[in-house]
């Protein structure tokens, strides 16, 4: 004990020796040993918890931590592997990327060629139509998924159609949905999209059931309750998918889940997705790069290697709420994809501060300041 009682004392003392003086910062002839009844520089410093919050948050932003990519090392900056990294790029560029292309333009090439008769001359036979749509829908998640080399590996058994259940996955681009609507036919929910993105949500993927919202709009909200609630009543629905973050997270952290999806009085069944970035970064920060360019960064890639887990299905426990429920789904996706659960909303990529919590900050730091005042 008196061995440890030792360390314990010299270690903190090399610790005050690594602390700043404060009298080293004050003019020459000042003291913070001052009379009593004044006010002391140190009494100002001595706001505890507010300086510790905001050592926190400028030390540990685990928040915006969430949303950045990180870039590999660099290894090639030198006389060996420069030429090597030279010929890997001329190979990515010149030889892979026209190929991924050609595959890409050809799968179109089937879909609307096979989509358009379909949809048109089979109106009278709706269950027939919707069957050929979505395997169309695969068919071209299939040729997505090929024109980035990807390598992914499914694990569990595949979702089938069956009522009152839903999938939630960790986001982290909008390749998930792809991946894994080569797999199963999902109805997704999703953000809506400009450019070319809107016009396929709009025309092709409303064949297979997918909802779609603005965050903007608080009406939106209430119509997509609805419409969930009733999807999952249909025995020939497509199975529904959410990605309760509401937002892409760079596949490292987890961040809060919306309760809408554990609401809804039926299944949660969790799937879990990791990327390995080895060869290229799945994670799309739609704030900085348009979704093209996204689809263009992995095209150039040497490939999209991923693993994809169908967990066991959830129920609400009595007596807990959708909150905790949500929670406890959360973390069963965070184990198995090996992600850092964060106490964030990710809705707050999207906005700023709401003035209340600003003036609750800035109240509890000015009674701080005056308690400390008052004391003298």
């Amino acid at each position: 004990m008196s061995g440890i009682e030792g360390k314990l004392s010299s270690s903190s003392s090399e610790l005050d020796l690594d602390r700043p003086n404060i009298e080293d910062y004050l003019p020459s002839g000042s003291s913070i040993h001052e009379p009593r009844g004044k006010l002391r520089l140190r009494d100002l410093l001595d706001i505890s918890p507010t300086l510790t919050e905001a050592a926190g948050a400028i030390v540990d932003d685990s928040f915006t931590r969430c949303f950045k990519s990180n870039p590999p090392e660099p290894w090639n900056w030198n006389v060996y592997l420069f030429p090597l990294w030279c010929f890997g790029v001329a190979i990515r560029y010149l030889v892979l990327f026209p190929v991924r292309v050609i595959v890409l333009t050809i799968g179109w090439i089937l879909f609307l060629s096979s989509v358009i008769p379909v949809h048109f001359l089979l109106k009278g036979h709706d269950k027939l139509r919707e069957k050929m749509e979505r395997f169309l829908v695969e068919l071209l998640c299939s040729f997505f998924v090929a024109s980035w080399t990807g390598v992914v590996k499914y694990h569990g058994p595949r979702p089938s159609m069956r009522p009152k259940q839903v999938f939630v996955a960790n986001h982290t681009s909008m390749i998930d949905f792809i991946i894994l609507e080569q797999m199963t036919p999902f109805a997704v929910i999703m953000q809506k999209h400009p450019g070319w993105v809107g016009l396929i949500q709009s025309t092709i993927l409303e064949s297979v059931g997918c909802i779609w919202f603005n965050r903007s709009e608080a009406k939106d909200r209430e119509i997509v309750a609805k419409k969930l609630r009733d999807h999952i009543q249909g025995v020939d629905n497509n199975p529904l998918l959410i990605f309760p973050e509401g937002t892409c997270v760079n596949n490292q952290y987890s961040v809060m889940f919306k309760k809408g999806a554990f609401e809804l009085g039926c299944t949660v069944c969790p799937i879990a997705i990791k990327y390995n970035k080895i060869f290229v970064d799945a994670f799309w920060n739609s704030r900085k790069q348009s979704f093209t360019m996204h689809l263009l960064q992995l095209m150039t890639s040497w490939a999209v290697v991923c693993d994809v887990w169908y967990l066991e299905p959830q129920n609400l426990k009595p007596g807990e709420t959708p909150i905790e429920f949500a929670e406890r789904v959360r973390d069963i996706i965070s184990v198995r994809a090996g992600l850092k659960k964060v106490p964030w909303d990710g809705y707050l990529k999207y906005s700023r501060p709401s003035p209340k919590h600003t003036e609750r900050k800035q109240q509890s730091f000015a009674e701080s300041v005056l308690r400390r005042l008052e004391e003298k």
